[in-house]
């Protein structure tokens, strides 16, 4: 019966993993780590998880398998003593305005039913529905938010009309309309917006329609005036879909709806009570708070719908989410918290015999919380279930039975199973990069570096943050720190909304597709075509797989990909091109020796060698200085691992000075190897004269930071304070959440 408690993987090949067989326990906590790009991802996601839903595909119905998405079989001789998978990952949960914490967990379908139960007046549930029509608010429609007009997009208020101080073209100086503002008397055209009483200012910016009448031309000429907001609002409800409306855009803002204050109802569903209540109220409550009030609830109508209420937000609570509110629209949603929402749901599911496989459980939570994030999966475990973690943090891997450790490097360098085994092992273990990083505990080096100037804005107010001064040294690493929920987020997203110099590096800046590869992003390609275009007297275009020199039978892309209906998607190397995407002319083609494809199989350092042009260099340099000499020029940007693509993405602004660069969470993805190079690549743009702001939660790459503001002193409404700012050094004789965290994981 042994064999049966171990899922057994045999013959893996999916992406960089080399034939790998391996035998991991059933009922137990595994965690599978490695650097970035060594195929964790490739194993647990490609393979495992792949193979279980392939193979439950296989006992359903091919009416029932083509409404399923798609999941390809993978290159895998076999892996036996599955058990159905359940998969929580990152990804966040849409950016559907209509989807909120409340719908999506289904709390608020329970809410509503509360409300029709012991609710007073009496209505049926659907009244209390943002999406139908019988419960959404009249004015915004269910969303909540409607446009408004920034004025201070709209109007240069130091300007006259006369100056162009209206900076819609529609109303540009001698436009048809700008004419008509001048002919309706109304107005001192060379006054200063600024200087116009309330009566002038509501003219030009609400005035109803007015119909005006002259004969300036020896006939009688009718024309209609409206205030500049007026006529702009009345475009944007325009139902035939004008252009115009996505420029009229530009000078909009969303704001919380006027008429039901962001609560989504109608006046007729808010006046509904639950124990002096409304459902406004509630939504609109921290979870734990609703948690409190949903306890006081003694009606045996609804008594079930308060168990399952009860429970559902106690499993919220438990991860360590309590500081949401259930109107918090999913799009909102960081991905650590989307995935400890996916986990709440799995918590309460009493199934066995499950294997639950999760992606970076950790991220996005502050250490004081990683502790309940290690208690829901031992609890998952614990119920007869089998967990698969792909992770990097140290605590979840202390946490672990069992440890399975991919490498040695990266890409075409990783792909083995260097370790299966205990914790103690790795410890023990001279071969392991993980089982050295994990031996070595951090120190705290006194460095205090010089401030010579300060980054300033004042007065943030987004989220929980009511009125925050913020004060960033510049040409130093500053990291943003604090418990989940306790408004970093919120307070990078005002900075970079307010400031149009402050620049964001995410995943999000990265455009992942088959068609872009490391070569065309980091525009070293375009370089390379040129050479090749000089050295054979031809058109650059030819060497483009996008272009003019694509095979015309896969049509550049190197493989064939067949829809197989139910059965998933079949990609084939294209039988004309052999996978190389060019036409045969183009790849007679010569460069010093070497045809097209033959460079974009070069690696980095491989490249470096062949070229001597000065610009590929430098840009090559670039790569192999943040860690990726071993990619390949043409190694699309799809296969890419997250610390891959954070990489490629930072190698573009090592060349640039004088800028503040802010980065969410950079570690996402990365093993605590990876982490260093990070913090190298960093370290170098700071000596080239830029600042970095980095929000973070973890305690390796904090550690090495110049500077802290740590935000707290809690979650939701209990943070969006600044409870310690200034030298990493002295954190630590602080009181908060994160000093104690730095306080336990160093060596002081």
């Amino acid at each position: 019966m042994d064999e049966f408690n171990k899922i057994i993987v045999k013959g893996a090949r999916e992406n960089n993993l080399k034939n790998v067989s391996l035998e991991i326990e059933k009922h137990k906590f595994n965690v599978v780590t490695g650097v970035s790009g060594s195929g964790k991802s490739s194993l647990v996601f490609d393979c495992i998880y792949a193979m279980a839903q392939t193979s439950f595909y296989d006992t359903l119905s091919t009416y029932v398998v083509k409404n399923l998405p798609k999941i390809n079989k993978p290159n895998v001789d076999s892996i036996s003593n599955l058990s159905p998978c359940v998969l929580v990952e990152q990804r966040k949960l849409g950016t559907n305005p209509r989807s909120t914490v409340g719908t999506y967990t289904e709390i608020y379908t329970y809410l509503r039913l509360l409300y029709s139960r012991i609710g007073y007046p009496i209505y049926d549930s659907s009244y209390f529905s943002f999406n139908t029509s019988k419960g959404a608010c009249t004015k915004c429609g269910g969303l909540g938010v409607e446009l408004v007009v920034d004025l201070d997009k709209l109007i240069n208020f130091n300007l006259s009309l006369n100056e162009g101080a209206i900076k819609h073209r529609t109303w540009k100086v001698d436009s048809r309309y700008f004419n008509i503002q001048k002919s309706t008397g109304y107005f001192d055209m060379d006054k200063k917006i600024k200087d116009y009483s309330k009566e002038e200012l509501d003219l030009l910016l609400y005035k109803e329609p007015t119909t005006f009448m002259n004969q300036n031309e020896g006939f009688v000429q009718n024309w209609s005036y409206e205030g500049i907001v007026s006529r702009l609002l009345k475009r944007q409800v325009d139902s035939r879909g004008l252009q115009i409306n996505d420029y009229d855009k530009e000078f909009f803002k969303e704001d919380i709806c006027s008429s039901c204050a962001g609560s989504r109802l109608n006046s007729q569903a808010l006046e509904v009570k639950v124990h002096g209540k409304s459902l406004k109220d509630l939504l609109n409550l921290e979870i734990g708070d609703l948690y409190d009030f949903i306890l006081t609830i003694d009606d045996i109508e609804a008594e079930e719908i308060v168990f399952k209420m009860k429970k559902d937000l106690k499993s919220l609570i438990d991860l360590g989410i309590g500081y949401l509110t259930l109107n918090r629209s999913v799009g909102t949603l960081s991905g650590g918290e989307a995935q400890k929402i996916k986990l709440a749901k799995s918590m309460n599911n009493t199934l066995n015999e499950l294997i639950y496989i999760m992606d970076e459980p950790s991220l996005g939570f502050h250490s004081r919380d990683v502790n309940k994030i290690i208690k829901s999966i031992k609890d998952i475990v614990g119920n007869n279930n089998t967990a698969i973690v792909v992770e990097h943090n140290r605590e979840i891997i202390n946490s672990a039975d069992n440890i399975i450790d991919i490498g040695p490097k990266s890409g075409v360098n990783g792909g083995n199973v260097l370790y299966n085994g205990n914790l103690l092992g790795i410890y023990n273990d001279e071969n392991s990069l993980t089982g050295k990083y994990l031996r070595n505990k951090k120190s705290i080096f006194t460095n205090k570096k010089e401030i010579k100037s300060y980054y300033e804005i004042n007065g943030v107010n987004i989220n929980n943050i009511k009125g925050l001064d913020v004060r960033i040294p510049l040409n130093l690493l500053t990291c943003i720190t604090g418990v989940s929920g306790s408004g970093k987020s919120s307070l990078v997203r005002y900075m970079v909304k307010h400031d149009d110099s402050l620049i964001k590096i995410g995943k999000d800046n990265i455009g992942l597709n088959s068609r872009s590869n490391v070569a065309t992003y980091t525009k070293i390609f375009d370089i390379i075509r040129e050479l090749f275009a000089k050295e054979n007297h031809v058109s650059s275009g030819e060497f483009s797989f996008n272009s003019s020199g694509a095979c015309p039978n896969c049509n550049g892309a190197g493989i064939i990909k067949m829809d197989m209906h139910f059965l998933g998607d079949v990609k084939q190397v294209c039988d004309v091109c052999h996978g190389k995407r060019y036409k045969d002319k183009v790849l007679n083609y010569l460069y010093k020796g070497k045809n097209i494809n033959d460079v974009l199989e070069m690696t980095v350092l491989e490249a470096l060698e062949f070229f001597d042009n000065i610009d590929i260099k430098s840009r090559l340099e670039i790569l192999k200085n943040v860690g990726l000499e071993y990619l390949k020029l043409g190694q699309t940007l799809d296969t890419l691992s997250g610390g891959e693509v954070q990489r490629v993405n930072m190698s573009k602004y090592l060349v640039k000075k004088g800028n503040i660069y802010i980065f969410d969470e950079p570690t996402q993805g990365l093993h605590l190897r990876d982490i260093e190079i990070l913090k190298k690549v960093m370290r170098r743009m700071i000596d080239a004269g830029n600042t970095i702001v980095v929000i973070e939660h973890n305690l390796d790459f904090i550690v090495d930071a110049d500077y802290i503001i740590d935000m707290g002193p809690d979650a939701g409404k209990n943070g969006g304070k600044i409870v310690y700012e200034g030298y990493l050094e002295d954190i630590i004789k602080s009181d908060t959440y994160t000093a104690e965290a730095i306080r336990n994981y160093t060596e002081i």
